[in-house]
């Protein structure tokens, strides 16, 4: 995936360029809590970015707007054997414009088509509301409860709600 647009968001590769604009994210409580990216210095954020560049098993890609203002992130990881798992975080500014269910919907679209994938799978913890309102408007299909399956960014394990979304499922019309 090069680049991506979705009514005035662009998908696009991480620059050198999004450090900044990287850290200040990371800065948020809620993405620290949900996304437990580790990067708790400006050298960890830029580890993170390092990090970004596309390998056989993950795609990861910024999300800004026409200006080039970052709103956010979103990954497929783990891809294999016709299946892969996404992620996502927004900055606070951009939360509530239904950010995270567009470009995860134009994202999962993308994998089906080019990457030919059969299933996408979306976890959260149980206490991220906000991811599971995601899930819901991007056309996934609540499977079940996995038990203490991650260890979040408070350094607990916690229960997930585990999504699939499937090339035969109904695509999203309202989001």
């Amino acid at each position: 995936m090069v680049r991506l647009t979705v009514g005035e968001l662009v998908v696009r590769p991480w620059l050198p360029t999004d450090l900044d604009a990287v850290w200040a994210a990371l800065q948020d409580p809620a993405i620290r809590q949900w996304n437990g990216s580790g990067a708790r210095s400006r050298a960890g954020a830029a580890e993170w970015l390092a990090r970004r560049s596309e390998g056989e098993d993950h795609v990861s890609r910024a999300v800004v707007d026409t200006g080039g203002l970052l709103l956010g992130s979103v990954s497929l990881h783990s891809i294999h054997d016709g299946g892969a798992e996404i992620g996502y975080w927004v900055v606070p500014a951009a939360r509530g414009r239904r950010v995270a269910p567009r470009v995860v919907d134009a994202v999962v679209r993308w994998a089906f088509a080019e990457l030919r994938l059969e299933r996408v799978e979306l976890a959260h913890a149980v206490g991220n509301t906000a991811s599971g309102r995601v899930a819901e408007r991007a056309g996934f299909v609540l499977e079940g409860r996995l038990r203490q399956s991650y260890r979040y960014g408070d350094g607990l394990r916690h229960d997930e709600l585990l999504w699939s979304r499937l090339p035969l499922d109904k695509e999203p019309t309202d989001i």
